[in-house]
């Protein structure tokens, strides 16, 4: 089972030592950085499901890194934890309203920061869960929209195909016939497209081709 990856972004070697060892004896898989540019680099690779950021860095600090992250579309879902020394009513204001999730007052306490990683962990996960849904949920709608799209002009095509046939017979030509029978053969098959498409529950997306995937329908 893979570890839940923790980026702790911090400029105080020494914090940032003990919570390397911290979140490691823990069973985290932890990534560093020491300051906000750095973990964004980072970010290029790996999407961790928590951030510990120091408010105060040089070059980017906590709450710009914050902001990027909440900004962006991949990295928004990812449960950010800013470490202050301001314990202000303002400042925790400040850091909400830019996407914060959590605050914690340093020194900070191991038993808080961990309680608060547990909780972390167990909403992005939830998150996840509710985004998994609502995307199969879309992937069932958009099926059935174009298996019905698909089957109106289907049930014209097979009348068409139908009267076709019986004039040929009438006209006991026989040239036709392989032609037919390829023709009802594809109709059979775009049928049985159809039916996968209006009755798919839990789609399944499997590789098609360098960078593409296809909803598994057999």
């Amino acid at each position: 089972m893979d570890k839940n990856k923790i980026l702790v972004v911090e400029d105080e070697k020494d914090t940032l030592f003990i919570l390397d060892k911290l979140l490691s004896k823990n069973n985290y898989q932890v990534f560093t950085a020491t300051n906000g540019k750095e973990a964004l680099d980072l970010m290029d690779k790996l999407v961790p499901e928590v951030i510990i950021a120091d408010w105060t860095m040089p070059v980017m600090d906590g709450l710009e890194l914050c902001n990027v992250v909440k900004k962006n579309e991949k990295l928004k879902h990812i449960y950010f934890i800013i470490l202050t020394a301001r314990a202000s009513l303002k400042d925790r204001v400040a850091g909400l309203d830019i996407g914060a999730d959590d605050f914690l007052v340093k020194p900070v306490q191991n038993q808080e920061l961990l309680a608060r990683i547990r909780s972390g962990m167990r909403i992005h996960n939830l998150q996840d869960e509710l985004r998994s849904i609502e995307h199969d949920k879309a992937i069932v709608e958009m099926a059935c929209t174009i298996g019905h799209k698909i089957n109106n002009p289907l049930s014209s095509l097979l009348v068409s195909i139908k009267n076709i046939e019986h004039d040929l017979k009438d006209a006991d030509n026989k040239i036709f016939d392989e032609d037919l029978q390829v023709i009802n053969q594809s109709i059979e098959r775009i049928k049985i497209l159809v039916n996968d498409l209006t009755h798919l529950k839990s789609p399944e997306m499997i590789d098609y081709a360098s960078d593409s995937k296809m909803i598994k329908l057999d």
